[in-house]
């Protein structure tokens, strides 16, 4: 856990206050069970005791009672301590997982053809010039009726969107995952037990009156359907599809990605979620991984595929793959799906276990994006544009656009 700690780039002294706690718990423990077996044992003499017998022993009887109030209130106390450190570290990080920070990530693949857009002649517009020459995208609004890094999707736009995420949902659903629409609102025990509340809990929109939280993916509430939950064996794998509108603050995001709908504060999204015994984790990992390959595939997009380096880790993943489409106007990849093994760690703040033989232990939970669809938008008009602003539709797309092979400028 210090080695864990330490390629997080995070509080590596956390793991030694978090011992002595415990040992401290383990400790005031003993002692109340030692004080109250004494009192049970002095609870049957003193009825047969007389005189000045039984005022010692009454005396006893009422030290004892202190003593233990005042241990049980440090069993309590120590077990308190306990879990608040608990509670702060992050999974243990996978052996193979390349340490250091966001740069230090490893390119396992490389997928499909980088447009030469100058030797087809023309020079890329961006996804914002795109999305309103084809009366899809308008931030303009968007920032007038909600504020900055929100936007319309509009006519074609609002359309591309549906067709996203029926066609997401179809690959899902072929796949073996029940689909699912989930709540965007979730109670605070949901939204720590997936991890949401430390690390990341500067990005959470918080509604205090309420206190709800808003999701920033549906990752929260598919982890937390099975919440106090014991899952026979013979029902795992679990797998669902959840589609749900996502809300990020963005915090410490102030000059990034600041045009168009590339990192906005509320977007929808499909996301796979499974459901394993804690063995099968890493093969079920590959095929998330292989899920999302298919789907960008699909999309005739040029991706690649990255280990995430061990500091750019959430702080429930042991490991994370990320694939990343190349974006022409950007001259770079740029993170479109992730997928996390999150071990055990979810399921044991939620308190999610399966029953095998009679015994019951902790499951593990992942979770992959399928399709994000605003950066999905700006990927797809970006590689797929053509010299007069029109947009080539992906032939996945197309039975769900009415069989649409061109979404073409408008005029405004």
């Amino acid at each position: 856990m210090r080695a864990s700690q330490r390629a997080r780039g995070e509080d590596v002294a956390l793991v030694d206050a978090l011992l002595s706690a415990d040992e401290r718990r383990r400790s005031s423990g003993v002692r109340f069970d030692e004080l109250r077996a004494e009192q049970k044992s002095l609870g049957k003499l003193i009825p047969k005791a007389a005189g000045d017998e039984k005022a010692e022993l009454l005396k006893r009887a009422g030290q004892l009672a202190a003593d233990v109030k005042a241990a049980d209130a440090d069993r309590d106390a120590a077990a308190t301590e306990t879990q608040d450190l608990l509670v702060k570290l992050s999974n243990l990080v996978h052996p193979d997982v390349p340490v250091g920070g966001e740069e230090d990530f490893v390119t396992l693949e490389t997928h499909g053809d980088i447009r030469d857009f100058e030797a087809e002649g023309f020079t890329p517009k961006d996804h914002l010039e795109l999305g309103q020459l084809l009366g899809a995208v308008d931030v303009e609004r968007g920032a007038k009726v909600s504020g900055s890094r929100f936007y319309f999707l509009t006519g074609v736009g609002a359309l591309l969107e549906l067709a996203l995420v029926n066609a997401a949902m179809a690959q899902a659903t072929a796949a073996g995952f029940t689909p699912m629409l989930t709540p965007a609102l979730v109670r605070p025990q949901s939204m720590a037990g997936t991890g949401f509340l430390g690390q990341a809990a500067q990005d959470v929109y918080h509604l205090e009156k309420d206190d709800l939280y808003l999701v920033g993916t549906s990752e929260v509430a598919l982890a937390a359907y099975h919440m106090d939950e014991i899952i026979d064996a013979d029902r795992l794998p679990l797998r669902y599809a959840g589609f749900s509108p996502c809300f990020r603050r963005e915090a410490g995001s102030h000059g990034k990605d600041t045009r168009g709908i590339f990192r906005v504060h509320q977007f929808d999204k499909v996301e796979m979620f499974s459901y394993v015994a804690p063995e099968d984790s890493q093969a079920e990992h590959q095929r998330l991984l292989e899920w999302e390959k298919q789907w960008l595939t699909s999309l005739e997009l040029p991706f690649r595929v990255i280990d995430v380096a061990s500091g750019d880790l959430g702080s429930s993943a042991a490991r994370k793959y990320d694939c990343e489409a190349w974006i022409p106007t950007q001259g770079k990849y740029r993170e479109l799906t992730s997928t996390s093994d999150c071990t055990e760690f979810q399921s044991r703040r939620l308190s999610i276990r399966v029953r095998e033989d009679k015994k019951v232990r902790p499951l593990a939970t992942l979770n992959g994006t399928l399709c994000a669809v605003p950066r999905t938008i700006v990927a797809i008009l970006e590689n797929h544009q053509q010299a007069d602003g029109s947009v080539r539709v992906p032939e996945v797309l197309r039975p769900y656009l009415g069989g649409r092979e061109l979404l073409e400028p408008v005029s405004r």
